[in-house]
């Protein structure tokens, strides 16, 4: 499994150097947001968290959902990619008992077609009071 999971690394970090890298980073609400790095036609996208300086955190999981996923149409936007075009995201979600708020609020995004998903239930997060991070890949071939 080592030896696999090295050349699968291997064959990534060829692929990535032989293609430019292009760092996409983005303002909203005043404030820098992490942004993302484009190889060839792949957009990896930083985690993103609700809220920011200017909008305070939403107390509920389907406001901090819906906050983290704008930024992130903010940051696919700005990179020249559409939402319809991400195809992968991971949910971080400091409580499972919040899955089905969260998922209510994500379906709004993506109602037809969503990309596919990993939600995984995490001790913490790196923002106090934050209840979820996501992060997503995308593509600029549709």
């Amino acid at each position: 499994m080592r030896r696999l999971l090295a050349c699968a690394a291997l064959l990534v970090a060829s692929t990535a150097t032989a293609q430019s890298r292009t760092v996409v980073s983005t303002t909203g609400n005043s404030a820098q947001l992490s942004g993302a790095i484009r190889v060839g036609d792949m957009l990896y996208l930083s985690g993103q968290l609700p809220g920011s300086r200017e909008t305070p955190m939403d107390s509920t999981i389907q406001g901090q959902t819906k906050q983290a996923l704008d930024k992130i149409k903010t940051i696919v936007e700005a990179a020249g990619t559409k939402m319809e075009n991400v195809v992968k995201c991971t949910v971080f979600l400091a409580n499972g008992a919040d899955f089905q708020g969260m998922n209510q609020a994500y379906r709004e995004f993506w109602p037809k077609d969503p990309p596919a998903r990993s939600t995984v239930v995490v001790a913490a997060l790196v923002s106090p009071g934050a209840k979820l991070e996501i992060e997503c890949l995308a593509t600029y071939v549709k």
